[in-house]
C-alpha cells in the first residue's frame, strides 16, 4: 500500500467532500424560511466532516490530537444525519433520498470510527525518525 501523504488522499475526506456536496444540492430545494434553522446548519455540518479530518491529518503527529479530531469529524456527520432527519420529517425530501444519503453518512462515520481504532497507524507515519546523535 502506497504512503499517504496528504488528507486529500484518503478515501474517507473524498467520499465526505462528495456528500457534502450532495448534501448541499439537495438542501437547494429547501423552503426559503428554514435557510437559517435547517439548511445553514445541514451544510455547516456536512462541510465540517472535511475540515476537521483536515485538520486531525496536520496534528497526526500526537495521537491523541489526532484521535480528537477525527472524534469531532465523527460527531459532525451523525449531527448531519440528524438533520436529514428534519429534512425527512418535514417533507423536504422523499424516503429513499434520506435513506440514500442517510446511509452514505452511516458510511462515513463507519470510515472515521476505524480511523480512530487505527489511529496509531496514521500518527506513526508523521513521526519522523529519530536523528543520529554525534559522538564528540
Amino acid at each position: 500500500m502506497a504512503m499517504i501523504r496528504s488528507f486529500r488522499e484518503l478515501d474517507v475526506y473524498r467520499l465526505a467532500r462528495e456528500q457534502a456536496q450532495v448534501v448541499f444540492r439537495t438542501s437547494r430545494v429547501f423552503p426559503k424560511e428554514k435557510t437559517y434553522s435547517l439548511t445553514d446548519q445541514i451544510r455547516r455540518s456536512s462541510r465540517a466532516v472535511n475540515a476537521m479530518i483536515a485538520e486531525a491529518w496536520a496534528r497526526r503527529k500526537y495521537q491523541a490530537a489526532f484521535e480528537n479530531k477525527i472524534n469531532e469529524a465523527l460527531g459532525e456527520a451523525m449531527e448531519t444525519q440528524a438533520w436529514l432527519d428534519h429534512a425527512l420529517d418535514c417533507v423536504y425530501m422523499s424516503a429513499a433520498q434520506h435513506a440514500e444519503l442517510d446511509g452514505n453518512w452511516q458510511h462515513i462515520g463507519a470510515m472515521l470510527n476505524r480511523m480512530i481504532d487505527t489511529a496509531e497507524s496514521f500518527c506513526k507515519a508523521a513521526t519522523p525518525p529519530p536523528r543520529p546523535t554525534r559522538r564528540r
